[in-house]
């Protein structure tokens, strides 16, 4: 198990696909937590163990220390979510020079605090470890919970975007290094 990093009451590592599989298969196939990403869902545990390899395999290959990290709570090693700090790709799904903070989190975490609290570390981590100049966020219009999270971690919304994700209408916030 690598761990990234860690906050007070989380563990930010690599994907296990063996030990985590069933967790990920869990988590996605809950209809509430794809409701704005979509997807996600896979077919079994084991499709679902491929797909997270093949996850890992991508970003082995292109993430220049970016990713999509499990987030593990401290307490339980349970896994609450996931974390991620990756390029954004564009309106043909290639990968642009700009960099998103983004989350998602099983049912029963949220209202925790963890989005916030994965998002802030992994805010860290690209400004500090990375050097990023610049980390962006984006959320569907209507995902107000995470429209909160972006505003607690003291991201500035800067409008309306079509050129990320094939051109779907998102919000954009954006946050620079202090």
């Amino acid at each position: 198990m690598t761990t990234l990093f860690e906050t007070n009451r989380l563990i930010i590592r690599n994907w296990i696909p063996e030990k985590d599989a069933e967790s990920v298969f869990e988590m996605y196939s809950d209809p509430d937590v794809t409701r704005f990403i979509g997807g996600m869902i896979e077919e079994s545990v084991e499709s679902q163990r491929a797909s997270l390899q093949e996850i890992i395999d991508r970003y082995a290959k292109l993430s220049k220390g970016t990713g999509f990290w499990a987030i593990v709570e401290k307490e339980t090693g349970q896994i609450v979510g996931a974390v991620m700090l990756k390029q954004l790709p564009d309106t043909e799904n290639n990968l642009t020079e700009d960099y998103e903070v983004g989350w998602h989190l099983r049912k029963s975490s949220w209202g925790k605090g963890y989005a916030t609290e994965a998002g802030q570390a992994a805010i860290n981590y690209g400004f500090n470890i990375l050097k990023l100049p610049v980390i962006y966020a984006v959320t569907k219009p209507e995902n107000h919970a995470s429209i909160s999270v972006t505003q607690r971690l003291n991201m500035v919304p800067i409008g309306r975007t079509n050129k990320y994700y094939g051109g779907i209408e998102l919000k954009l916030f954006k946050l620079l290094p202090d």
